[in-house]
Protein backbone atom coordinates (compact mmCIF):
# COMPACT_ATOMS: atom_id res chain seq x y z
CA UNK A 1 0.00 0.00 0.00
CA UNK A 2 1.35 2.86 -1.08
CA UNK A 3 1.29 6.37 0.60
CA UNK A 4 -1.37 7.54 -2.36
CA UNK A 5 -3.56 5.06 -1.85
CA UNK A 6 -4.01 5.97 1.93
CA UNK A 7 -5.35 9.28 0.53
CA UNK A 8 -8.75 7.47 -1.41
CA UNK A 9 -6.62 6.86 -4.51
CA UNK A 10 -5.75 10.43 -4.90
CA UNK A 11 -2.49 10.79 -6.86
CA UNK A 12 -0.20 13.76 -5.86
CA UNK A 13 -1.61 16.29 -8.25
CA UNK A 14 -5.20 15.78 -6.91
CA UNK A 15 -3.54 16.00 -3.47
CA UNK A 16 -1.74 19.16 -4.59
CA UNK A 17 -4.68 21.00 -5.76
CA UNK A 18 -6.82 19.63 -2.95
CA UNK A 19 -4.53 21.99 -0.86
CA UNK A 20 -4.10 24.93 -3.00
CA UNK A 21 -7.48 25.19 -3.47
CA UNK A 22 -8.19 24.91 0.62
CA UNK A 23 -5.61 27.72 1.06
CA UNK A 24 -7.52 30.01 -1.38
CA UNK A 25 -10.63 29.43 0.31
CA UNK A 26 -9.72 29.51 3.80
CA UNK A 27 -6.10 31.75 3.77
CA UNK A 28 -3.41 30.21 5.64
CA UNK A 29 -4.19 31.85 8.82
CA UNK A 30 -7.12 30.05 9.30
CA UNK A 31 -6.44 26.30 8.10
CA UNK A 32 -4.72 25.13 11.38
CA UNK A 33 -8.16 26.69 13.65
CA UNK A 34 -10.04 24.45 11.11
CA UNK A 35 -8.17 21.44 11.96
CA UNK A 36 -8.29 22.03 15.32
CA UNK A 37 -11.71 22.22 15.18
CA UNK A 38 -11.77 19.02 13.22
CA UNK A 39 -9.58 17.28 15.96
CA UNK A 40 -11.97 17.90 18.67
CA UNK A 41 -14.77 17.13 16.86
CA UNK A 42 -12.93 13.93 15.94
CA UNK A 43 -12.06 13.53 19.44
CA UNK A 44 -15.54 14.03 21.03
CA UNK A 45 -17.35 11.54 18.53
CA UNK A 46 -14.91 8.55 19.49
CA UNK A 47 -15.16 9.44 23.40
CA UNK A 48 -19.06 9.22 22.70
CA UNK A 49 -18.82 6.00 20.76
CA UNK A 50 -16.38 4.59 23.68
CA UNK A 51 -19.15 5.80 26.57
CA UNK A 52 -21.76 3.75 24.33
CA UNK A 53 -19.84 1.06 23.59
CA UNK A 54 -19.23 0.66 27.09
CA UNK A 55 -23.14 0.90 28.53
CA UNK A 56 -23.82 -1.53 25.30
CA UNK A 57 -21.16 -4.08 27.09
CA UNK A 58 -22.63 -3.53 30.41
CA UNK A 59 -26.11 -4.07 28.93
CA UNK A 60 -25.10 -7.68 27.92
CA UNK A 61 -23.29 -8.84 30.91
CA UNK A 62 -26.36 -8.03 32.83
CA UNK A 63 -28.77 -9.94 30.59
CA UNK A 64 -26.43 -12.76 30.61
CA UNK A 65 -26.11 -12.78 34.28
CA UNK A 66 -30.32 -13.08 34.15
Amino acid sequence: MTLYTLFFGLGPAEIGGIVILALILFGGKKIPELARGLGKGIKEFNSAKASIEEEVKESMKETDKK
